[in-house]
């Protein structure tokens, strides 16, 4: 069984959605046979390439003084799946360069490792991931050898890979994310409750034979 999931390094609500799936697949008695894809998917491709925003103000340009209570409450959602969302210290970039960190990972069977290294250096440790020493650092820190980073960062590197991710989403109709792709046959749109991945992934199973 295959998932594809398309998510950025950035969004709260992907860390929570990766969560529940991963809490889905404790209780899924084929989770040894699932295999999980992560797909690119910016949810600010127009945030300008090398500056960093904090969050907050970021947020609060965009929605108003309410933007302190609407971060307040998913970081209570966050806290409980086990996540320690700090979106005071969290820093808005543009997440190009991570996702194409993250697909050199998945050629090195480390997408997993390198994804959920990346969303807790974001959301606990406020790193900034549009920095290429900070993403060589992090990778490194997952498996991934930090020269390699540098080397495929000073290139162009997966940039198609990137932008072939995003087509894609839109072609499937996902207009945000996390989106979530079971063999190519259901998708799950948002971060529902690990009861109802663990329900698709049952009929996949059942309808795969």
């Amino acid at each position: 069984m295959k998932i594809e999931i398309w998510s950025d390094v950035v969004c709260p609500w992907c860390y929570i959605g990766k969560r529940r799936l991963e809490r889905a697949l404790r209780d899924f008695d084929a989770a040894d046979q699932v295999a999980i894809t992560w797909r690119s998917f910016q949810l600010n491709p127009d945030f300008p390439a090398g500056t960093a925003v904090p969050t907050p103000d970021y947020l609060t340009s965009r929605f108003g003084p309410q933007a302190q209570e609407m971060t307040g409450r998913v970081a209570l959602l966050g806290a409980g799946e086990g996540l320690n969302l700090q979106f005071a210290n969290t820093l808005t970039v543009n997440t190009f360069d991570a996702h194409r960190v993250l697909h050199l990972a998945a050629d090195a069977g480390l997408a997993g490792e390198v994804k959920e290294r990346l969303l807790h250096a974001h959301f606990t440790e406020g790193a900034d991931l549009s920095d290429h020493e900070t993403l060589a650092r992090l990778a490194g820190e997952a498996g991934v050898p930090p020269d390699r980073v540098r080397a495929m960062l000073a290139s162009d590197e997966y940039a198609d890979a990137v932008r072939a991710d995003s087509d894609e989403a839109r072609a499937l109709g996902a207009n945000g994310v996390p989106f979530f792709v079971i063999d190519r046959k259901y998708g799950i749109s948002g971060a529902q409750p690990a009861e109802v991945f663990l329900q698709a992934l049952q009929q996949a199973q059942a309808e795969a034979g």
